[in-house]
């Protein structure tokens, strides 16, 4: 998560938007929670990528902790980064240990 909040709770719009949002991509983060004022920024990201991903737009911290306090495990996307990790994770072969010396 990167962003600013006023002490009163308003969300702010911030930078490099096209860069996080095809960075989560890539880690295999589906949902992104994003600044209303940031929405125009999403038309340079690529299509295929906008496509695979679900946007959640808010004004306020309000409409954020419910978004970004939800405790359910979410699957990786399939070929992203994390998902290649989890694969691989699973096929890892158990270490063998040598008996120690006595």
């Amino acid at each position: 998560m990167t962003g600013e909040v006023t002490l009163t709770g308003k969300v702010l719009p911030v930078g490099g938007v096209r860069q996080k949002v095809l960075a989560a991509f890539r880690a295999g983060i589906r949902e992104i929670v994003l600044p209303r004022k940031n929405s125009k920024d999403l038309d340079e990201v690529p299509q295929e990528v906008l496509a695979r991903l679900r946007f959640h737009f808010v004004g306020s911290i309000e409409e954020v902790l419910p978004l970004a306090l939800d405790r359910r495990p979410r699957a990786p996307l399939a070929g992203s980064g994390a998902a290649r990790l989890a694969r691989a994770r699973a096929r890892r072969v158990p270490e063998r240990r040598m008996p120690a010396r006595s």
